[in-house]
């Protein structure tokens, strides 16, 4: 049997995008995706989970998701996210452990699932460009989530958290407090297609990237290519 390898949704979905480099997605398979001088801002991680909090608390006092949800239809109960030891499977063709953790999960009244994930972003021609990822992330979730037997999916949508920062002097106050200042975010829901089907192939794309002796030839222009290129020439001499 071949090496296992563990690959995240997120990571999976790399090769959906239209700059996807083989020789950058093959290294970073080879470093169990623990590139060097890599610095990830605790703040994204505070605004993550202050907004699950937000939809949690919401329905446990309204009983009802929040409004800006609505884009979704009925949402049905939320229910608690798997940790990430839990929400995983392999698929035993390429032995590869699929992984993940969405962020918001609910159950319809018929019984099928809506996976949703926050992005703290602003829906620009820039996140356009990131959609074929998400994509394949949400959908990696919904495979995860049918392999492990907690139901069919219905639903998949993302929901960008868009920071409103247009500030003048007669708004001043409306984000003032004694002891510091609020920033409101605006939402904006997008509904994804459910294809099931293109995760399996990626895949078996995964696998053939990772087993190859050496790595393959980088995209023409690829920025992170000529960045690597310069770091091994550096530690080289």
């Amino acid at each position: 049997m071949p090496q296992q390898i563990r690959i995240s949704a997120k990571h999976l979905g790399q090769l959906a995008l239209t700059d996807f480099c083989p020789r950058c997605f093959w290294t970073r398979l080879r470093c169990s995706d623990k590139l060097p001088f890599q610095i990830f801002p605790g703040v994204f991680a505070s605004f993550d989970s202050f907004q699950k909090k937000v939809t949690a608390l919401h329905h446990q006092k309204y009983s009802t998701a929040p409004k800006w949800l609505d884009g979704f239809g009925d949402l049905g109960e939320p229910l608690p996210i798997p940790h990430h030891s839990v929400f995983q499977t392999i698929d035993t063709a390429t032995n590869i452990l699929l992984t993940g953790v969405p962020d918001e999960l609910f159950r319809r009244k018929d019984g099928s699932l809506v996976i949703l994930d926050n992005k703290t972003a602003r829906f620009t021609t820039n996140q356009d460009v990131l959609l074929p990822l998400y994509d394949i992330q949400l959908n990696a979730y919904a495979w995860i989530s049918e392999r492990l037997g907690m139901g069919t999916v219905s639903k998949l949508g993302l929901v960008y958290y868009e920071p409103m920062t247009e500030l003048t002097t007669e708004t001043i106050d409306t984000v003032l407090a004694n002891d510091g200042f609020s920033m409101r975010f605006q939402a904006k829901v997008l509904t994804l297609d459910l294809q099931l089907d293109r995760i399996p192939p990626l895949l078996q794309k995964v696998r053939e990237i990772f087993d190859l002796a050496t790595a393959p030839a980088g995209r023409d222009g690829c920025k992170d290519c000529r960045l690597l290129d310069g770091l091994v020439k550096t530690v080289m001499g």
